[in-house]
């Protein structure tokens, strides 16, 4: 037993200790942006404000199959036509619902079928897969028509979407772009043996309408290779078209008039790493940024930066440069860049379009954080951050860089039939300044089943 010297002191030392975690809750807190006033005695967890900025989100949502049809190619159950959904961010937490109108798109590609205009007033809409047949109940993967569907809808009153224009494309279209003037579409096609198409088409965009389309010849050695996206640069008539015969990236130059779209090539190609999926290029336009599956014996993907015009030939050539690359997760899909330029996001399907009885589904998916020093193009992997839901396809960060909006396919949990829109927070510690971490946030938006596609008009 203590004397009661020695319990006067073992006392003492506890006061101490607990005044001093005191004041650490009281600093943590004003580091927070919460004010001292508002700390409780009795509780000393505060609840951090959900500020996700942006004017909206849109998505596209493919209803016509579970995850699993990648797998063993049984679509399931039906679950209604395929739908584009608007969320306003403008609204508090509570009132952020989706607006829906019905537009036709496809998960089969990658998450690369919806394109926005700069002012947010357009979005244009591809699939690459058309509608399962609707006398089919028992339809698979394989049934499904090949798309060619291109849809533009006017967003002008994010409350009333409206679809003002449906054309027919060539088959199976891949990914989306319009030019930082909004004046220029690009639509890249699949290759397919048996069929004779372009793989890449141009179309003028005026008032919401879109062109016939133009059909450059795309210069290089590459140009017959097999293109899975393309990309505009956001600065600069240029466009980064990604190659997946032989992995790499290409850059051309893109001359418009009105009667003709001319393809140049702007530096030379960059070899990339097998399976490329998508391009994203940094707000200031000086890297090009590079997602790849490395489908095979290799387990993660990576990613890839490039340095655009990191030298210049004799005659103005310019000379683009690898300069950086990371591990990801398993098959990263989505592909995200802050606007403030120091982070990356990665959204990776893991296993999770095993079906659900496989021993290969490991019931998780994950977002892989890296981080993107603005002035070298360096990148370095904070980690992986799993979570409990499936094909997880696409991402964005929010005005702030704070926050990043995540779309859920589907969810393991049966209870929930629908697909949805959850947001995570980057956040750290304050006495570990190298530590970052990335937090799911338990606020989530229901959506149609199967968002695949997710852009945000800033």
């Amino acid at each position: 037993m203590l004397c009661r010297l020695c319990r006067y002191d073992h006392i003492l030392s506890f006061i101490k200790m607990r005044l001093s975690y005191l004041s650490f809750c009281v600093l943590g807190a004003g580091l927070l942006g919460i004010p001292n006033s508002q700390i409780s005695a009795q509780k000393q967890i505060a609840v951090p404000a959900f500020d996700f900025q942006g004017q909206y989100l849109v998505m596209a949502s493919d209803t016509d199959m579970l995850p699993s049809a990648y797998i063993d190619g049984k679509l399931g159950s039906m679950a209604g036509p395929d739908e584009l959904s608007v969320i306003r961010l403008d609204r508090s937490p509570a009132a952020m619902k989706p607006i829906t109108v019905e537009v036709t798109n496809s998960v089969i590609g990658p998450p690369s079928s919806i394109a926005l205009t700069p002012d947010g007033r357009y979005a244009i809409v591809i699939e690459t897969q058309g509608p399962r047949p609707s006398e089919l109940p028992d339809a698979k993967l394989s049934d499904l028509p090949l798309g060619r569907t291109i849809t533009v809808v006017d967003l002008s009153d994010p409350d009333h979407p409206k679809v003002v224009q449906k054309i027919k494309g060539f088959d199976s279209p891949l990914s989306v772009s319009i030019n930082a003037d909004g004046t220029l579409v690009a639509v890249v096609f699949k290759k397919t043996p048996q069929r004779k198409q372009p793989l890449l088409a141009m179309y003028r965009l005026q008032q919401g309408k879109l062109s016939k389309p133009f059909l450059p010849s795309i210069p290089g050695p590459e140009a017959g290779d097999a293109l899975v996206s393309a990309e505009f640069h956001p600065k600069k008539n240029v466009l980064g078209l990604v190659y997946t015969e032989h992995p790499r990236l290409s850059l051309v130059q893109v001359d418009a008039t009105s009667k003709a779209v001319v393809l140049s090539s702007w530096g030379d190609p960059v070899n990339l790493d097998i399976a490329p999926f998508l391009v994203r290029f940094t707000p200031d336009g000086r890297f090009a940024i590079v997602n790849a599956m490395l489908l095979g014996t290799d387990i993660r993907g990576t990613v890839s930066s490039i340095q655009l015009e990191q030298s210049t030939a004799a005659d103005g050539t310019p000379h683009h440069l690898l300069v950086s690359r990371a591990d990801t997760g398993v098959m990263p899909e989505g592909l995200a860049i802050s606007p403030n330029q120091h982070w990356i996001a990665t959204t990776n399907l893991e296993r999770s379009a095993q079906p659900l009885d496989d021993p290969k589904q490991g019931f998780f998916s994950s977002v892989s954080l890296l981080r993107l020093d603005p002035q070298t193009g360096s990148i370095d992997r904070v980690g992986e951050f799993p979570f409990d839901g499936m094909l997880p396809e696409s991402a964005v960060f929010d005005n702030t860089s704070r926050f990043l909006a995540v779309v859920c396919f589907a969810h393991f949990d049966r209870s929930k039939p629908n697909g949805s829109v959850d947001f995570w927070r980057l956040t750290g510690d304050f006495a570990d300044p190298k530590r970052t971490e990335l937090v799911k946030t338990d606020f989530s938006i229901t959506v149609a089943r199967g968002p695949q596609s997710m852009v945000i008009a800033r």
